[in-house]
């Protein structure tokens, strides 16, 4: 999980991988992590041999946060907030790296990966 997740080695900011998430399931190409400690926030990259893996992670209170849309590379290309922040509506999408980025509203197909991800959520919970 690139600079901070699952994975053999230290990141570029001196992180060791695997030391902070930890992963609770896999269905399809969907991780949902949870941060072992600390506010939650998703992963920035990926060093998963699957290609294109969506990270799903969870708060503290077990509570879907985001949904991170990685390339082919292992860079974070888009993500979607579920919860309300900075006046951004809920919930909302950031594309590329960080919160400063263009913010764009769900589409239908959107909303339906959305309502996907929630359903996995709910039935292992």
């Amino acid at each position: 999980m690139g600079g901070r997740g699952a994975a053999s080695g230290v990141s570029n900011q001196g992180i060791r991988y695997g030391n902070e998430y930890v992963s609770i399931v896999i269905a399809d190409n969907i991780k949902f992590v949870q941060r072992k400690k600390g506010a939650s926030t998703a992963p920035l990259e990926t060093m998963s041999a699957e290609k294109n893996r969506v990270y799903v992670t969870i708060n503290n209170q077990n509570v879907i946060k985001t949904i991170t849309f990685y390339d082919k590379s292992g860079k974070k290309r888009r993500q979607i907030d579920l919860t309300a922040h900075h006046g951004n509506p809920n919930p909302h999408i950031h594309e590329g790296y960080g919160h400063s980025t263009k913010i764009i509203t769900l589409t239908k197909g959107d909303r339906a990966y959305v309502d996907k991800v929630r359903r996995i959520w709910e039935a292992v919970k």
